[in-house]
């Protein structure tokens, strides 16, 4: 199947890489010509596991990437829209979606034939039907349902894993307007496993589906860190034996005896979630769910939470300077999660700005974000490192922000040092350390 896809983000890049090794034509469209060049050279923008090798396989044969939008739409059969949806602190952004739709409604007015035009930006339910479907038909002058269909596919990629997660989907959620739209879309996906569950709906109920898994998994992380922050309080309590209880639990081991499932690992506390979905789309609904009359306490909740971490992660160095003045605290990781590069909302920067205004001299690394993180927070005031020999060097706390495998022996390097450890993600074993601190400990 030819497929054109608009935008060319962890989404759209990951999304086309994997439709064209699954066997399709894809061409990917791209408002940046220095990107677009980039891209047919087989080089990635973006720091993703896997993601250079299937450019390496298919650029210049499936795969390819351009700046004209109308030709790319002309010469599919499928458009995707992947473009990004920030969320401004008052509702998602829909600029990027909308000039898009307006620019493939322009080109559908050109084409002969039936189009299917796909959302796969996530967005608010009721965005595809509302705005994209009507603006579509403004721009084209043609009929949804009629001479074109229109489709809302949410993905469910984790950075650092989009790649197996996009060929190897556990789910697939297939919404739209119509039945033909629909079928279309099945017959898309009919190079990838027979076994993996197919969902039908129309785009509300798709565009929702999305926001309901990020929001669980977001909830999941604040009740985490509620619990353990409680459980500090107290004395005595460890959270993480206490969530390896719940863990342990049929509820989410059924009746394997195996490995515990990847939900799981949302149920530990830390410093807080970040990224480029979380905390974005849990922010969109809180604010969508306002505006239909509907309170949303529980998900306030989930960010009122996931917003004091940060601030109780550098509490743990007051219990050994009652002033951080000067205090010499070297942050590692820099990326919301490991294996990317992607530094949007990641909690280092809450971190070192709470440490700065206490008068803290920082120190930086991360082993693939050090780039980023400097664009996205440029102070004077941190030292960013090129190693994590130089990171280290001269300290008097550490803060494990993003558990990179590059860090495991990072308390070995520490013995005999009077450094004290906090563990952002209470990802180190606790003895291995003179002086480690952690959330929910």
């Amino acid at each position: 199947m030819k497929i054109s896809i608009i935008g060319t983000g962890y989404v759209g890049l990951v999304t086309g890489a994997c439709l064209a090794e699954q066997g399709h034509q894809v061409q990917c469209v791209d408002i940046s010509a220095d990107r677009v060049a980039s891209l047919n050279r087989a080089e990635s923008p973006i720091f993703e596991a896997g993601l250079e090798d299937l450019l390496r396989r298919h650029v210049g044969r499936s795969l390819s990437a351009t700046t004209d939008l109308d030709a790319a739409v002309s010469s599919s059969e499928v458009t995707f829209i992947a473009v990004g949806t920030p969320f401004n602190g008052h509702e998602i952004d829909l600029t990027a979606v909308l000039t898009a739709t307006r620019q493939i409604g322009a080109a559908l007015k050109r084409k002969t034939g039936y189009h299917v035009v796909v959302v796969k930006s996530t967005v608010v339910p009721g965005t595809t039907d509302e705005r994209v479907l009507p603006e579509l038909e403004s721009a084209s002058g043609k009929t949804a349902g009629v001479d074109f269909g229109v489709g809302m596919n949410p993905e469910f990629l984790s950075e650092g894993e989009a790649v197996n997660d996009s060929l190897f989907p556990d789910r697939i959620v297939l919404g739209g307007i119509d039945e033909r739209t629909i079928d279309l879309l099945e017959r898309l996906y009919e190079p990838f496993e027979a076994d993996v569950p197919r969902l039908r709906v129309n785009t509300r109920t798709a565009e929702m589906i999305k926001y309901a898994s990020n929001s669980l998994l977001a909830t999941l992380v604040s009740f985490s860190n509620e619990l353990a922050n409680l459980g500090a309080a107290l004395g005595g309590i460890d959270t993480v034996e206490v969530m390896r209880g719940v863990q342990l639990s049929q509820y989410f081991r059924g009746q394997t005896k195996g490995g515990l499932p990847p939900i799981t690992s949302f149920l530990n506390a830390g410093c807080g979630f970040g990224g480029s979905c979380l905390p974005k789309d849990v922010s969109a609904l809180i604010v969508h769910g306002r505006r239909a009359g509907s309170s949303m306490s529980l998900l306030e909740s989930v960010i009122r939470i996931n917003q004091a971490q940060p601030r109780k992660t550098v509490e743990l160095l007051t219990k050994h300077w009652p002033s951080l003045e000067g205090v010499r605290v070297a942050i590692l990781g820099l990326s919301f999660k490991p294996e990317t590069s992607d530094v949007r909302e990641s909690p280092a920067f809450p971190i070192m700005r709470e440490l700065l205004t206490k008068g803290a001299v920082l120190t930086a690394y991360d082993p693939v974000a050090r780039h980023e993180a400097e664009k996205a927070f440029p102070d004077p005031a941190v030292t960013y490192c090129d190693t994590l020999d130089a990171a280290i060097a001269n300290i008097d706390a550490v803060i494990v922000v993003t558990p990179w495998k590059e860090f495991r022996d990072v308390p070995a390097r520490l013995i005999g040092r009077q450094v004290v450890f906090v563990d952002g993600r209470r990802h180190f074993d606790k003895h291995l350390v003179a002086q480690y601190e952690g959330i929910g400990l």
